[in-house]
């Protein structure tokens, strides 16, 4: 029978399955499109263009993030409750005590980020810190510090760099396309290769972001399982996500850009037939079955 270890350790090596898929990927695509030119300074133009400009949107993650979702500092003073479950967590995990931020935004949430351990932050919102008591707040600061342990910010970050590489390549290849599509040496380029290539460019990005969306999934799945065991009580952190799920109303203040680092959608979770329809193209595993999981195992 499965328990949390065993989810854990499955969606570890399901993750890295996925981004060794996701990286031969890459390297297939950016070899046949430097063949197609006749040109391999293509490939490494573009890759180091891509890994300069996601290192860079790693080191400042934690500042980027917390002024996309308006967050504030967070003293011991106003919010001694939350100060006091962070830094016994932290202590129990092993962890440094990451900074404290507060969203004031009704819809209950929260989401970690920073580029290590070290140098992590935690925001939760205000509404969440409303409707949420002892247990269920463990439960959710437990998911968040279990991101920061699990070093899921570098793995998002090697898929956004996938992500980015794939789709700056694909365009590459579209606009040379229309500029006439010829390689370096003047010799026209096969029709079937053409064709081929504008199909493959227009479909990769979007079989990149969904991957990078599966993966995103899937570290949701391993901090549960990570908070879960952290807390010792999977009830706590399942009683969380009843809430979050029952309040389903979207944060005032939203962003693409961040939402994957939300503990749930920050959109909301739809209408039913939007759910079934969107949940490939989300960030989250829909929270019921979350849920589900944590309560087979508690």
């Amino acid at each position: 029978m499965a328990t949390l270890y065993t989810h854990q350790d499955s969606n570890t090596r399901k993750t890295w399955l996925l981004m060794s898929v996701f990286l031969i990927v890459v390297i297939a695509i950016g070899f046949a499109f430097a063949r197609v030119y006749n040109n391999p300074n293509i490939l490494y133009v573009f890759v180091a263009f891509s890994i300069l400009m996601n290192i860079t949107g790693y080191w400042f993650s934690d500042k980027i993030a917390l002024s996309i979702a308006g967050a504030k500092p967070a003293t011991r003073e106003e919010y001694f409750d939350l100060y006091n479950v962070v830094q016994n967590l932290s202590i129990t995990a092993g962890l440094p005590m990451p900074k404290l931020y507060v969203i004031p935004d009704n819809a209950p949430n929260a989401f970690a980020t920073g580029r290590d351990k070290d140098h992590a932050v935690v925001a939760v919102t205000t509404g969440l810190l409303a409707i949420m008591n002892k247990v269920e707040l463990e439960g959710v600061i437990a998911h968040e510090l279990s991101h920061i342990g699990n070093r899921d910010m570098l793995v998002s970050t090697v898929a956004v760099v996938l992500v980015g590489f794939i789709s700056i390549i694909s365009d590459m290849f579209i606009r040379t396309t229309m500029w006439g599509g010829r390689s370096n040496d003047d010799r026209e380029v096969s029709p079937l290769i053409m064709v081929v290539g504008l199909v493959l460019s227009i479909l990769a990005p979007i079989a990149a972001t969904l991957l990078q969306l599966a993966i995103s999934r899937k570290r949701e799945y391993l901090a549960d399982a990570s908070g879960a065991l952290l807390t010792r009580y999977p009830q706590g952190l399942a009683s969380a996500l009843a809430k979050l799920r029952d309040y389903s109303v979207p944060m005032q203040k939203q962003s693409t850009a961040i939402a994957h680092l939300y503990i749930s959608n920050p959109f909301g979770e739809g209408s039913s037939f939007g759910k079934k329809l969107g949940n490939l193209f989300s960030t989250h595993p829909p929270l019921e079955y979350r849920i589900n999981v944590l309560m087979e195992n508690k």
